[in-house]
């Protein structure tokens, strides 16, 4: 069985990195987050813990 030319790996390397990043750029800006803001909590409250050493 012949072996494969490194030309034909270094095309096959560059098509699949190809399709991997299309595939991750596709799944990236297809996906829409949906944020839930309610009224109630405009305010940030923060919680302070002050240790005693």
């Amino acid at each position: 069985m012949p072996q494969m030319a490194p030309m034909s790996w270094v095309t096959l390397f560059l098509f699949f990195s190809f399709m991997l990043l299309m595939i991750n750029m596709m799944n990236y800006y297809s996906f829409t987050p949906k944020f839930k803001l309610s009224d109630s909590k405009k305010t940030i409250t923060k919680k302070i813990n002050n240790w005693m050493w």
